[in-house]
């Protein structure tokens, strides 16, 4: 079976076919940098670090760009509350959006280009689009965007351009020719970070920032752009109208959006008091369930967040690793049976990983029914399957019993236990795994001993 994806652009499952054979070229709009990363933002990061992870184990050299605004009205705000430089700011919280990334697992992309490395780039892109009579310049040194002189305008996100100038306004300090015009380039105000450029100093518009970063790292036409689902309109929408009107070329072949995350069934809002960090949440669960939780629903489905959804998603865990911890050394194997054909057909159906996992489940089931070598060399398959989506990596017995339980005192109560069974004192042993139990401890007996893990969330 070969690879499809679903393309925003034309809405429909297209099978995938690189501009270059066993090449492909990825940009996703990353992070505004001025505050820490939130879960919307842990869910587009891990749909495509395992869109990319599954495209290199097909065997795919992917070159996998994921830009960083490290200058925007958000940021300067932020800073100016602060009282600190904006490129202080920017890299406090690159540094902190980073850590998020490793502790979910998360691989960084190739290159990571910031907006205000490329002022040269852009400035360019703008000088182009003036020329092309795509853009104009304004008395007060702002340029514009002419969003009715491109013909596609409206493409990706279905918008009807009358539709949309019935909802515009102008603010009494813009220079536009029409309401739907976008600004490229924004004359400086009084202590704001600027640069120079051929319209006086000032700082680019966001839009603008991602189709110079993409078409430089990348070049005018690639295989792939993604992002979050709120940028399909305006960002993703102006980064076509203004890439394909500088260069003449299509953008992006296929464009790719993950779905958006919702908290007990409500929009994840500041406004509303559900808004999360990856920290906050990462504080609480270990990362792989916060991991395996955003990937037990498609990428492009909504995907609900609550205590309930990680419990559930603990459980399941629990389930792998418990099969796992029966052959604890067995190592990956890729074995080609139904399990491995389910798995990729599921992988690649529009990077399904909601039925792969389902498959690796399936599998877990023929594990624990399983001895001896076939056991073993099932549990080595769950191992190198679970590796392609970045999961079920660890020590089962210390995910199972987690970092916050003191291990000697669990283990001194299982030798108490052991004691009195030996003794034949069943009422003091029955009293000890009582005790442990309501620690949240799980005991398993077996012929080769005892083992515990720590109960589910």
């Amino acid at each position: 079976m070969s690879l499809t994806i679903y393309n925003s652009l034309t809405r429909q499952k297209e099978a995938f076919k690189p501009l270059v054979a066993g090449k492909v070229g990825m940009y996703v709009c990353g992070m505004t940098v001025y505050d820490y990363c939130h879960l919307g933002h842990a869910r587009v990061m891990l749909a495509f670090d395992v869109i990319a992870r599954y495209l290199r184990h097909r065997g795919y050299e992917v070159n996998y760009i994921r830009n960083i605004t490290d200058i925007d009205d958000k940021i300067i705000q932020r800073a100016n509350e602060n009282g600190e430089a904006f490129d202080a700011l920017t890299e406090r919280f690159i540094a902190e959006m980073n850590t998020d990334a490793e502790r979910l697992g998360i691989l960084p992309p190739n290159a990571e280009p910031r907006a205000t490395a490329h002022m040269g780039d852009i400035i360019t892109m703008i000088e182009a689009l003036i020329e092309r009579d795509f853009a104009y310049a304004a008395d007060n040194g702002d340029v514009y965007y002419s969003v009715r002189k491109f013909e596609g305008y409206g493409q990706l996100s279905g918008k009807i351009l009358d539709e949309l100038e019935a909802g515009s306004r102008v603010d009494v300090d813009e220079q536009k020719r029409d309401p739907l015009d976008f600004v490229l380039w924004k004359s400086a105000k009084a202590d704001e970070p600027h640069w120079d450029s051929p319209w006086g100093i000032g700082r680019p518009g966001w839009h603008i920032e991602c189709s110079a970063m993409s078409t430089c790292c990348l070049g005018n036409n690639f295989d792939i752009h993604g992002g979050g689902p709120d940028l399909k309109f305006p960002h993703h929408e102006n980064e076509i109208a203004q890439s394909e009107a500088a260069t003449g070329e299509r953008y992006a072949n296929t464009w790719m959006h993950a779905g958006a995350v919702r908290v007990d069934g409500e929009k994840m809002s500041k406004s509303l008091g559900n808004f999360f960090t990856i920290r906050e949440i990462l504080d609480k669960y270990p990362a792989e369930v916060v991991r395996f939780l955003l990937l037990a629903s498609h990428y492009r489905s909504p995907i609900n967040y609550s205590e309930d959804s990680l419990k559930d998603a603990q459980q399941k865990l629990e389930r792998f690793y418990n099969a796992l911890a029966q052959c604890a050394d067995a190592p990956a194997a890729n074995l080609d049976n139904h399990f491995s054909k389910q798995f990729y057909a599921a992988m690649d159906d529009d990077f399904n990983t909601a039925e792969a996992i389902a498959v690796l489940f399936e599998l877990v089931r023929e594990l624990n029914k399983a001895e001896g070598a076939e056991q073993q060399a099932l549990a080595g398959q769950l191992r190198y399957l679970g590796n392609i989506l970045g999961c079920l990596q660890d020590d089962p017995q210390a995910f199972l019993q987690g970092d916050d339980v003191d291990a000697a005192w669990v283990e001194d109560m299982i030798q108490k236990r052991a004691d009195a069974k030996a003794n034949k004192d069943f009422a003091t042993a029955d009293q000890v795994r009582d005790e442990l139990a309501n620690a949240g401890i799980v005991l398993r007996d077996s012929p080769e001993g005892t083992t515990w893990s720590k109960g589910n969330l």
